[in-house]
Formats: structure tokens, sequence, C-alpha cells
């Protein structure tokens, strides 16, 4: 998992590296005379757009090198480290290459997608940097499979202190249990959507209603238990509350837990795409360039 440590690797090496690059590139600007205004057609403009070029492709294989383990060309680490800091000094480096002249075309097109890139880039480094943090707290330190094995063994009592119930709380508890329904796609991670339900018995009819976050059940059997019938139903209604109420707390942490992962994957889905884009926008831009300037 990626952590603070990116950004202090090696004594933050990659940062002074992104420092001298946008240094000696403006420079290169600056060389530009008055005679010859600074634009993307001078050799400054092609040089500060070489440099560009090649840095958006080389950013763009950081994702390839997380998966070969075998690599030896530096850490992971390391990479992402050179990702952020390059990554945006790439934007300064465009900026000086396209010397603000912009327009309705495919040279913009290439610029506008590199800041959505950078910028993308940006709440991903804040989502990697913040969340598992996020997640270890709202865990508790426990892991996913731990959580789930904990909710197991709480449904498992569950349906065994409500035998000792009452029929219908009985029934309530048990449909409580089987039809708890968390998670589901992307969106649905991310609203923390809930679509339990629970049978409950009334006017002789069984009826199927709505039990996000477990609610409607601790509510009624929180009502059931002043007014039990009889003393000793007390007693197994408590200890069913207190298991459905520790469940609770259990269900809430998994949901959590999955929405935390599911705004890792909905920035993929949109920082991938946009690389993706990018570099199509950048190959044209290219072409385009030195087939008409």
């Amino acid at each position: 998992m990626i952590h603070t440590g990116i950004l202090e690797y090696k004594k933050s090496r990659y940062f002074w590296w992104s420092l001298v690059l946008i240094i000696v590139c403006v420079m290169i600007y600056l060389t530009q005379s008055a005679d010859d205004p600074p634009n993307g057609g001078t050799w400054q403009g092609y040089t500060t757009g070489t440099i560009g070029a090649v840095l958006i492709v080389w950013l763009s294989l950081l994702g390839i090198r997380k998966r070969n383990y075998r690599s030896r060309s530096g850490t992971v680490a390391g990479w992402t480290s050179a990702h952020v800091y390059l990554g945006a000094s790439v934007v300064i480096i465009a900026t000086l290459h396209s010397a603000n002249q912009l327009g309705w075309n495919i040279h913009t097109l290439s610029y506008v997608l590199l800041l959505g890139v950078v910028l993308s880039g940006f709440v991903g480094l804040y989502y990697y940097l913040t969340l598992p943090q996020i997640a270890l707290k709202n865990r508790n330190g426990q892991t996913r499979d731990s959580l789930f094995a904990e909710l197991f063994e709480l449904d498992e009592q569950g349906k065994e202190i409500a035998t000792r119930c009452s029929s219908d709380i009985s029934l309530m508890a048990n449909s409580a249990i089987a039809r708890t329904s968390i998670g589901g796609g992307v969106l649905a991670q991310l609203l923390r959507s809930d679509n339990s339900k629970v049978k409950i018995e009334q006017d002789n009819n069984q009826l199927l209603v709505e039990n996000r976050d477990q609610a409607r059940v601790l509510q009624i059997i929180a009502n059931r238990i002043p007014d039990a019938a009889r003393q000793s139903e007390v007693g197994p209604l408590r200890e069913l509350l207190s298991v459905l109420s520790r469940r609770q707390a259990v269900i809430r942490r998994i949901v959590r837990d999955i929405q935390l992962q599911g705004m890792l994957r909905i920035w993929l889905y949109i920082h991938i795409p946009l690389t993706v884009a990018l570099l199509i926008a950048l190959t044209m831009h290219i072409i385009v360039t030195f087939l008409y300037w």
C-alpha cells in the first residue's frame, strides 16, 4: 500500500530532479527572442515538447511496473515517488511548450487531458495517503476477513437465541440475518447501499419490509422487551438485542470498508481512461505537428 514514505523517498530525490528539470525548461523557454515569439514551433518549443512527451509516456508505465514483480528497474516506491513529482512538473513543461497559445484544436485537447490526468492523480495520491489509515481505524485493527468471521459468529449466536423467543420474534430475527444485503457495484459501494429486508408478522400476515442498517429489527425487539407477556421472555429478548446490536456495528464497519475500497476503484476508473485518452491525443498532436508545421 502506498503511504507517506513515497513523498520522502530517498530524501525526496525526485522532487529535486523535478525542480532541476523545470528550471532547465524555463531557461530554454527564456532563450526565445522578441523577434521569434515563444511558441511550440521553435527549437525551444520542440525541446520542451519532446521532454514533456517522453515524461508522459514514461509516467504511463507505472501500472506496468507495479505488476512486473521481477523487474530490476528500480523499486515500486521509487517509481511512484518519481511519478508524483515528475507528473506535477510535466504540467509546467507542457505550459512552457504551448506558450499559452491555446485554441479549439487537438493540441489544446492534449493539454486539457494532461491537466485532467494530473488533477485526478493528485486526488488518487490523497486517497492512497489517507484512506488506508481511515480503513485501518474503521476495522479497529482487524482484516475484512476477520470482520466477516465475526459477523458469521454473531449470526449463529442470533439464530440460537431466537429459538428461545416467541415464534414471531424468531421468524423476524432469522429473516433479518438471512436477508442482510450490503455492497454491490461500485456506485452501490460509494453510496453505502443497504438493501436489507426483514420479514415481520402483522395482523396475521407476513410482510417483507425494509431493514436498512438493521434498524427495523432492533427497534421491534427493543419495543417488545417492556411489553413481554412473561418475565422468562425478557432474558432471551435482551440477549438477542445485544447480539444483533453488535452485529449492526460489525456490518457498519464492513459497509464503510467496502465504501473506502470503492473510492479507490472509482478513482482508477477515471484516472486510467484519462491517461489512455491523453496518450491518443498526444500521438495525434505529434503527427499533426510534423505533417502541417
